[in-house]
């Protein structure tokens, strides 16, 4: 069974206010003084991003969901008793809520990237959820990744959780994907056959001298640098943990798709990056309440047609792996209560302030339960 790990990114928010605050460092120093019950030994799982308002955690590789799910609630935990203790509230918020000014961290790499991308790594406070899947070697990773690329919309309409930027509402399910894409080395691929021509890319990529190493190359999905892994980079950080499994869940069962058709015979469904790219952006749109492109037709459905859809393409891997009946329940919840970008705009026409929004927010990110909102009314 392929095993799955999954990577959060955070935001620390001012526990009065939900202004993200720049305590990172302080965060992680406390981390690294005292860990937490998961960390045995250092390093610890957690480690500073691009801006100081945030910082990441990886979890372990995991073949079972449930584990994988309970560790990150536990990592969430750890990270928001540390924060508490330096004065700020974690949040999974994929974008901020309020105005802020980011705070890009020190460092060779980030200082480099200032430099070289000027204001788009200025504003890039955002937080996403990455998911890392095993492969068997190069080879099969990249069938994956050309067989998968249709599918990865739906993935970022179920964790849309980033409506608001910087006090305004985006009209969007996922704005964080859009701020996400104006870096020049991001998005959605074409087929690339083999993994020769992937890495011939890849190399032509960092030979260029716009991004400094592969580490820069932000496809929607990619090979690993580090791990022998696809790494999945389309969604928002999750709001509950619950669809932060969901999303691993789905992503490995993409993959063993994608690797038994591979192995099958049956080629990619070859739509070329410009359809791929406006299924991007209609997945960051509607998120969950309008509609989506099909990855088969690429044709607008609604959105709960589209994500049963994915459910049907991937239900032999969920059956295999013993997800299907877990991965179904789950499915129909989200779509019920809706992502986390309808939870956030229901929180504001219950409050009427963007620090209420980010206070249910916090308290969602831990596990404490609201309410149900209807999906909106669409005018």
């Amino acid at each position: 069974m392929r095993t799955v790990g999954v990577e959060e990114e955070l935001l620390l928010v001012d526990p009065d206010t939900g202004v993200p605050c720049a305590l990172a460092s302080e965060v992680l120093a406390r981390l690294a003084k005292w860990g937490d019950e998961e960390s045995e030994a250092p390093p610890h799982p957690f480690a500073r991003e691009l801006q100081g308002q945030q910082l990441e955690f990886g979890t372990r590789p995991h073949t079972d969901m449930d584990a994988l799910g309970a560790e990150v609630v536990r990592r969430r935990r750890a990270v928001a008793r540390h924060a508490r203790e330096a004065g700020a509230s974690v949040v999974a918020l994929a974008t901020s809520v309020l105005p802020v000014r980011p705070a890009v961290n020190a460092g060779v790499r980030y200082q480099w990237m200032e430099q070289q991308f000027g204001l788009t790594t200025q504003e890039q406070l955002t937080c996403g959820c990455h998911v890392h899947v095993s492969v068997a070697s190069d080879d099969e990773g990249v069938a994956v990744v050309d067989r998968i690329q249709p599918w990865l919309p739906v993935l970022t309409a179920l964790s849309g959780n980033s409506p608001y930027w910087h006090g305004r509402d985006t009209l969007y399910s996922s704005y964080r994907s859009r701020v996400w894409g104006r870096w020049p080395m991001s998005g959605p691929t074409p087929v690339f056959g083999s993994a020769e021509r992937y890495h011939a890319q890849v190399d032509a990529m960092v030979t260029s001298g716009v991004v400094r190493d592969r580490g820069m190359i932000y496809f929607d999905a990619r090979l690993s640098h580090r791990y022998p892994t696809v790494e999945i980079r389309v969604a928002d950080v999750c709001l509950e943990a619950t669809t932060t499994r969901l999303v691993a869940c789905l992503s490995r069962a993409l993959v063993d798709t994608a690797a038994r058709d591979w192995k099958e015979g049956r080629g990619p469904l070859g739509h070329g990056v410009n359809l791929l790219r406006l299924a991007a952006w209609q997945g960051a749109r509607s998120g969950l309440d309008g509609e989506l492109l099909h990855p088969l037709t690429m044709l607008a459905r609604p959105a709960p047609v589209v994500v049963y859809a994915l459910l049907d393409h991937v239900r032999e891997a969920l059956e295999d792996t013993g997800d299907l009946a877990w991965a179904r329940r789950a499915t129909a919840d989200l779509l019920a209560r809706g992502n986390g970008a309808r939870l956030q705009r229901a929180l504001f026409a219950r409050t009427g302030s963007l620090s209420g929004v980010v206070a249910g927010c916090v308290r969602r990110t831990l596990g404490e339960r609201e309410p149900r909102y209807p999906a909106p009314e669409r005018t």
